[in-house]
């Protein structure tokens, strides 16, 4: 290697930034929170876009402190994303293009007013936008940035400067500005692979390193200053051409267990040039002995991993090209720095720590020889289909809680009658409390709710209650922390690249949401049909609803409500269907589609299920306030098919809540009032009784069996109604069961489901619908047994034709009464808001439950309502005996607020 020496000044530190090839530094170098400091930025380096923007470049900035709980826990943020304030714009460097500077003064302590002495400040924490926050300098892999605060000026630090990573990568030809300093005084003293390149006295040595040979190697700073030496390296490898061999046989792309202490990694990168790989095997050093083999088509890159210890836990990244750092694709688990702080320790334990300091971005995990889950339900038989009773729902929004105590919940669910549990999507998301819209990982369980045993325990526990498991899976898109889509990222334009196997450069149609996957390219299908096995067979998940499957197109097909018949995205559908089948037959595939008539048939005639769309959930609320609805929407024969596979639902995830609506917009008739809480909830039984008895399969939204009352729209607060908050926390009112208006509609829907998973009636074919009307009538017909429906939707009285099948004997269900018909046409008068529910069989509904401690005792020993709550909360608890009882209120760091001795209590 050839080195050249610069000048041992600190002015050359500052003139020439653009030489050391690091997105940020300070003047002073080693800065303590008592000191002014001049923080530069480099826009060319990390995620670079900001570079070449021609724009004005501004900082959004906070501090990591001892109060901090991870690297996404800032303190102190005084800035506000999008807003072009002067005080945040940085100052372009005279002469340095892309480089900017913003000084901080008087102090770091004093601009960041932190006013507690005993408060540590140990990083500053930064990322840089434009002005209204549309393009972003980040660092690698989309990583905030940070730089370390000297604690104390008399500790004598020393270190590199540049390059600012303990790994670089390079090729022949190129040359590494290497520039190390200190915080006082020392001999500086530079070598490679331990031979002693040069020595300086003072505070700056620079050189640059002109690269000739290939090869892996290590350059250490020791700093003198009489009485300490400090150490600090780093290692570059100069690459050569990637090593090809053949893909060895039985392998696939990702993690491949060949034995308990071997591992070959796979990742699919065509058009790359080379990979390493990095991790706690090799203590997160770029070396030549970890570098990935090419096959000769140059689609896959592959490593085998020897020396493992059973059952430890590894974590690791690709790096590729020398700077994209990805988990892998097809990671199970990953840690991620900017989320993970917030995970409760006792929801998920003894998490493996993240390489801080080593890498940024996302790291898979990986544990060769882990233990099996001890399955306990091996021979579960799915409830059909088609009469399926689902509950959605949002864990947050619900719980509040994880899988662990969700799995305490089920003997609720199995009582009221709930067939199979939809969980909102819970593979890797970006962020914890999102929806989960936006997929980052979606071969990896998202660990804010758990640990991957405690969700395998939850899944085998609802087997071994009869109830299955479907999870709502995210194909239409990805984030842009995708490992995909950051493979080939086009980051001027902030949008995949033009040459991504997997992602369209731009959104092929009108109602796609961040980045569009493309499915007519192989990769996507083999990348989707591997995500579907692994979630099938490791997880034991009984089906999915495919969110936005309309989208899973390369044809522009028009407004959202309105798409055309599309072969292509059926025969997409079915590659994906006949995956499951193979891997789990009669595993349910879920269509939120909302295409042609002629498309869904054609799907569910295929075995597929799709959800019935807004209209129908209109109709249901519309007729619940009072208001002219036809309900004939919800079945299935409206549509002119002969499969009951269409899913039908008053309320989703998607739409607004019944009892609000009913509360705030619902029909009045003198002393009749929709909009009066008890009058609102009796219509939710009275709607449900329309919905329920319809054969086909049905869904309900968390909380709809107690007639939750917050908007969709509610924000975090739990009391403004505000389109912007839509995904906002919602509270979890589980309080709700002490009160009997609302148990009585729990009542009136655990007494219908007993019907439709009893009686084959409920299951005919042979039904009508009457339903158009105020009043309206639902027969059913089979040979064990007839049902008729009778309901007034009005809010005045109905007189109406009952069109009972025959003549004799009727019993009332909900009642119990006897009705003798001697005239099938004999007009009846129903009130407003009134229903009938008649078998020509005697069949006795299930006991009801009261409000006072029944339900509840279903659910929690104790609970918190509201949760969360921005103000006053309650607490409930359930005891069998009189006890002494004191509580205590900790913040998610584990830190004590308050407690209080609360004596005995019963």
């Amino acid at each position: 290697m050839k080195l050249n020496l610069l000048l041992p000044a600190f002015f050359a530190l500052f003139a020439a930034p653009t030489l050391f090839a690091q997105i940020i530094w300070t003047e002073p170098a080693f800065p303590t929170d008592q000191e002014e400091v001049t923080l530069y930025f480099d826009a060319t380096q990390g995620t670079a876009g900001l570079a070449n923007c021609n724009c004005d470049v501004y900082l959004h900035t906070g501090l990591i402190t001892s109060n901090s709980t991870s690297s996404s826990d800032w303190k102190y943020v005084f800035t506000t994303w999008g807003q072009a304030n002067p005080n945040w714009r940085m100052t372009p460097v005279a002469g340095q293009p892309n480089v900017y500077s913003w000084n901080i003064s008087p102090s770091i302590r004093q601009r960041y007013g932190v006013s507690n002495p005993n408060e540590i400040i140990e990083k500053l924490a930064m990322v840089f936008r434009n002005a209204n926050g549309s393009l972003e300098g980040k660092d690698t892999g989309g990583a905030d940035i940070f730089y370390d605060i000297q604690q104390d000026n008399d500790v004598f630090t020393a270190g590199f400067v540049a390059p600012s990573s303990s790994s670089v990568f390079t090729t022949i030809g190129a040359t590494i500005s290497v520039t190390g300093a200190s915080n006082q005084p020392a001999t500086l003293s530079l070598f490679e692979n331990g031979t002693l390149l040069t020595s300086v006295n003072g505070t700056t040595i620079n050189y640059n390193i002109d690269v000739t040979e290939i090869g892996t190697n290590v350059v250490e700073l020791r700093a003198d200053n009489g009485t300490q030496t400090l150490t600090s390296s780093f290692t570059y490898v100069v690459v050569g051409p990637s090593p090809v061999a053949l893909l060895p046989n039985g392998v696939e792309p990702g993690i491949n267990y060949v034995s308990d202490s071997e591992i070959t990694f796979v990742l699919v990168a065509p058009n790359k040039q080379n990979v390493f790989l990095l991790g706690d095997f090799n203590d997160w050093t770029l070396d030549t002995d970890y570098q990935l083999s090419r096959t000769p088509d140059g689609i896959f890159w592959w490593i085998k991993i020897s020396g493992l210890t059973p059952g430890e836990t590894y974590a690791f990244q690709y790096l590729v090209d020398g700077e994209i750092r990805i988990g892998d694709p097809y990671s199970d688990l990953i840690l991620d720095p900017n989320h993970d702080g917030w995970i409760d320790p006792a929801v998920f334990p003894n998490l493996h720590p993240y390489p801080a300091g080593k890498t940024t971005g996302v790291v898979s995990l990986c544990q060769p020889g882990a233990p099996e889950y001890p399955w306990q339900v091996n021979n579960f038989v799915r409830p059909d289909q088609g009469n399926l009773v689902i509950y959605e729902m949002l864990m947050r929004d619900f719980l509040a809680m994880d899988y662990a105590s969700l799995e305490g919940l089920l003997d609720y669910f199995e009582d009221l009658g709930i067939t199979a549990i939809e969980l909102m999507p819970v593979n890797e998301f970006d962020g914890n409390l999102s929806w989960g819209y936006n997929p980052t990982y979606h071969y990896a369980l998202d660990k804010y709710y758990g640990s991957p045993e405690t969700f395998r325990s939850f899944v085998d526990a609802c087997h071994a209650r009869g109830i299955a498991v479907i999870l709502d899976i995210v194909f239409n898109h990805a984030h842009e922390r995708n490992p995909l889509a950051m493979l080939y990222w086009n980051q001027s334009a902030f949008r995949p690249a033009a040459n991504s196997p997997w992602l369209n450069e731009e959104p092929t149609h009108a109602f796609n949401v961040f980045f569009d996957f493309n499915h007519e390219s192989f990769y996507t299908r083999e990348y989707f049909k591997k995500v579907l096995r692994h979630w099938l067979e490791d997880y034991r998940i009984d089906g999915f609803r495919f969110d936005l499957s309309k989208g899973f197109t390369q044809n522009t097909n028009g407004p959202f409500d309105a798409a055309a018949y599309d072969a292509k995205r059926i025969e997409t559908i079915k590659i994906y269907a006949d995956q499951m089948w193979e891997v789990s037959p009669g595993s349910y595939a879920i269509l939120e589609h909302f295409t042609v008539n002629s498309e869904e048939q054609e799907l569910i005639n295929y075995g597929c299920m799709v959800w019935a769309g807004y209209d129908t959930h209109n109709a249901y609320l519309e007729a619940a306030m009072g208001y002219p609805a036809d309900l004939s929407l919800a079945s299935y024969k409206d549509r002119g098919w002969t499969k009951p596979h269409l899913i039908a639902y008053m309320e989703s995830h998607d739409e607004e809540r019944m009892v609000y609506k009913n509360l705030n917009f619902g029909n009045a008739n003198g002393s009749y009032d929709v909009t009066d809480l008890a009058t609102a909830l009796d219509r939710v039984e009275l709607a449900n009784t329309f919905f329920y008895t319809i054969p086909g399969p049905k869904m309900l939204w968390q909380f709809g069996e107690l007639g939750y009352d917050y908007s969709i729209n509610t924000c975090d607060d739990g009391v403004t109604i505000d389109p912007s908050c839509r995904l906002a926390m919602k509270p979890v009112r589980w309080d709700y069961t002490y009160e009997p208006d609302r148990v009585d509609i729990y009542n009136n829907m655990r007494a219908l489901l007993h019907l439709r998973n009893n009686y084959d009636v409920f299951q005919t074919t042979n039904f009508t619908l009457d339903v158009d009307q105020y009043w309206k009538t639902i027969h059913l017909n089979h040979t064990s047994m007839n049902v008729a429906v009778l309901g007034n939707f009005n809010v005045a009285s109905e007189t109406f034709n009952p069109k009972f099948q025959h003549t004799g004997t009727w019993y009332e269900y909900f009642s119990g009464e006897t009705l003798n018909v001697t005239n099938v046409n004999q007009n009846i008068t129903l009130a407003p808001g009134e229903f009938r529910l008649y078998t020509d069989e005697l069949v006795t509904p299930p006991d009801a439950v009261t409000a006072d401690d029944e339900v509840i005792a279903r659910v929690f020993d104790w609970f918190v309502y509201p949760n969360p709550s921005a103000g006053e909360a309650s607490l409930s608890l359930m005891l069998n005996e009189p006890a002494p009882l004191q509580w205590e209120v900790f913040n998610l760091q584990g830190k004590l607020l308050a407690n209080k001795d609360l004596g005995v209590m019963s």
